[in-house]
C-alpha cells in the first residue's frame, strides 16, 4: 500500500511539473488571445484574457508600445467598444532592475503608452485609469532575461 501511495504521489508531482512548464512567450503578440475555453462571461476579465489578451510587453528601459504588441491593444479597443459599460485600469510593470522610484516612473510611462493606443483606437479616455506597480508585482520570479521580459508589461484589468 505504501508503494502505491508513493507511486501516485510521484505521478501527481510529474503532472504538476509538466503543467507548470508551459510558460507563455513574452515576445509573442497574442497576449493570451485564442486561449479561450468558451466558458468566460462575455465582457468579463476572463473573457478579455481568453479572447483578446490582457497584456503587452515592452523592451528593456522603454515605454513605447512595440509594433508587434499594437495588435493586442487594437483588439482590446474593439472589445471595449463592444462592452461600452466596462471601465479598465491599465497597470504598468517593470522588471526588478533599477531603483524603486525609477521603476514606478517607468511603469507609469508604460501604462500611459498603452492607454494612449487605446484612446487612439476610439476608447474614451474617461473609461481608462492607469497605475504603476513598478517592480512590486512581478509576473515571473527570477533574475534572468526570460523573467525580466515577462515582467516588462502593461496589463489591462476590467474594473
Amino acid at each position: 500500500m505504501a508503494a502505491m501511495s508513493k507511486l501516485m504521489t510521484a505521478i501527481a508531482a510529474a503532472g504538476l511539473l509538466a503543467a507548470c512548464s508551459n510558460d507563455p512567450d513574452p515576445n509573442a503578440n497574442t497576449g493570451g488571445a485564442g486561449a479561450g475555453s468558451g466558458t468566460a462571461r462575455p465582457g468579463s476579465q476572463e473573457d478579455l484574457v481568453a479572447n483578446v489578451g490582457d497584456r503587452v510587453f515592452f523592451d528593456f528601459d522603454a515605454s513605447s508600445v512595440r509594433a508587434d504588441q499594437r495588435p493586442v491593444l487594437e483588439r482590446q479597443a474593439r472589445w471595449l467598444a463592444q462592452y461600452a459599460q466596462n471601465q479598465v485600469m491599465v497597470e504598468g510593470h517593470t522588471d526588478e532592475r533599477g531603483t524603486r522610484e525609477y521603476n514606478l516612473a517607468l511603469g507609469q510611462r508604460r501604462a500611459n503608452s498603452a492607454r494612449d493606443v487605446l484612446v487612439a483606437n476610439g476608447v474614451a479616455g474617461t473609461r481608462i485609469q492607469t497605475i504603476s506597480y513598478g517592480k512590486d508585482r512581478p509576473d515571473a520570479l527570477g533574475s534572468n532575461e526570460d523573467a525580466w521580459a515577462r515582467n516588462r508589461r502593461a496589463v489591462t484589468v476590467v474594473r
